[in-house]
């Protein structure tokens, strides 16, 4: 990777982390973004996606648990099912061909659920106004869980909507869940890819640092008033032309 390469990808790592820190979430579909964007080799992308999610989710959810932003029955409901099939999904192996295709139509579904995740923000008379199945909590964790392990991601970006969307519990509830959910997921993901033998690159470690700063930043954001609506637009701009370059250029080829 060139200089200005390494350097573009280092900044938009650190932007990611810190728009969707602040939110709750740990970055990965924006991590799948850019690297789909620069072009990243198919057989890195996962395990960088898992590694900076780790580290991210880390982050944010130290910050919204000890704000008692929390709901320790709905997390539980969809984690148990979900991190073994987030390590089956790690373990497996995905030809690059049809991860650009499950990864393209993943970053396509993202970008319409962050705009959901956006812009729906339930009453508080409307919140917690519909338990939880349990058995919704582990079908739903299954299914996310097999295919964060899959294509490297937490599957906050599909848990939050639902639990928002449901009324299972308050939005900054939703956050706290999602971020320990995203964390538990990748390490789960990241253990079936190691497990499998596949190595994770040099280069990672500038990631990291990226994230890092992007992340805590984030964090320290989202405590506070602040309105990233036309960021968040950008976000769908950039998620939706990452999963169309997956689908429509790196697929067909």
């Amino acid at each position: 990777m060139s200089p200005y390469s390494l350097l573009l990808a280092f900044f938009l790592f650190l932007i990611i982390a810190s728009l969707y820190s602040s939110v709750g979430q740990a970055g990965a579909s924006g991590y799948l973004a850019v690297m789909a964007l620069l072009s990243f080799a198919p057989e890195t992308i996962k395990p960088i996606s898992l590694v900076l999610n780790i580290v991210v989710a880390s982050i944010v959810s130290i910050k919204y648990i000890r704000a008692g932003c929390f709901d320790r029955k709905i997390f539980l409901s969809f984690i148990v099912a979900s991190m073994p099939m987030a390590f089956i999904g790690g373990y497996l192996p995905v030809s690059p061909k049809y991860f650009k295709l499950i990864a393209g139509i993943f970053l396509v579904i993202s970008s319409f659920l962050l705009l959901i995740r956006t812009y729906y923000k339930p009453s508080q008379t409307q919140i917690q106004s519909n338990p939880m199945p349990l058995a919704y909590g582990l079908i739903g964790g299954s299914f996310i869980g097999l295919i964060s392990g899959l294509i490297g991601v937490g599957g906050g970006i599909f848990l939050s909507p639902v639990i928002i969307l449901a009324n299972w519990t308050s939005a900054k509830n939703a956050s706290g869940v999602t971020a320990l959910f995203i964390l538990c997921n990748s390490m789960a993901g990241l253990a079936g890819h190691i497990v499998a033998m596949n190595k994770l690159g040099f280069d990672i470690f500038y990631w990291i640092v990226a994230v890092v700063i992007g992340g805590l930043l984030g964090s320290y954001f989202g405590t506070i008033k602040f309105n990233n609506k036309i960021i968040i637009h950008c976000l769908f701009i950039v998620l939706l032309l990452a999963g169309l370059k997956f689908l429509l250029v790196d697929f067909a080829k």
